[in-house]
């Protein structure tokens, strides 16, 4: 039961990886909104990414006139250490 959890865990953790890793790549192509699939990624991955943006807001790194959105980044680092710490757990 625990592989299974674990192996869970893991696809799950590469498909959230799959997502920001498109729109990390759409971000820097400028592109029309009116897609139902930029949509759909949009709302699999923004509410995501509200949180962690407000969290670098208050942080030195979210300095004012930083152009650099480092959300994806910072979210995809999460993602990573989450897993690995779970799947340690599970195995």
């Amino acid at each position: 039961m625990t592989r299974l959890l674990s192996e869970t865990v893991d696809i799950f953790a590469r498909l959230l990886y799959l997502l920001i890793f498109i729109r990390a790549v759409l971000s820097l192509i400028h592109f029309s909104r009116r897609n139902v699939f930029i949509d759909v990624l949009y709302a699999l991955t923004e509410p995501l990414l509200v949180p962690v943006r407000a969290l670098l807001r208050r942080s030195p790194l979210g300095a004012p006139g930083l152009s650099v959105d480092l959300s994806l980044f910072a979210l995809y680092l999460f993602i990573f250490l989450a897993r690995n710490i779970i799947v340690s757990f599970l195995v």
